[in-house]
């Protein structure tokens, strides 16, 4: 696997990515004054949870990510991990 970076001002190249940052931006970060580290974790692994399971996604023809079934096992069935003061931790507890 090799690295490719897009070209700078150029962000029609991750399209994908660009789409993702700005709808997080928009539904959440934008909408929250945090006030601790504490808290940003409990906002965003909120929104997480609310972005992956409830919201319905055009990429799966405005079915929502809890209705699609994936096979056990797979890396997309698995909770993604945040970085902690002690190492890596499930985001979602």
């Amino acid at each position: 696997m090799k690295w490719h970076y897009i070209a700078h001002g150029k962000p029609q190249q991750n399209g994908f990515m660009e789409s993702f940052n700005g709808r997080l931006r928009d539904e959440c970060l934008s909408e929250t004054l945090f006030t601790s580290l504490a808290q940003a974790r409990a906002v965003l692994a909120a929104w997480q949870q609310d972005y992956n399971q409830v919201g319905p996604h055009s990429g799966l023809g405005g079915r929502t990510p809890a209705s699609i079934s994936l096979p056990s096992g797979s890396p997309a069935s698995r909770p993604l991990r945040v970085a902690s003061g002690d190492g890596l931790r499930p985001a979602l507890t």
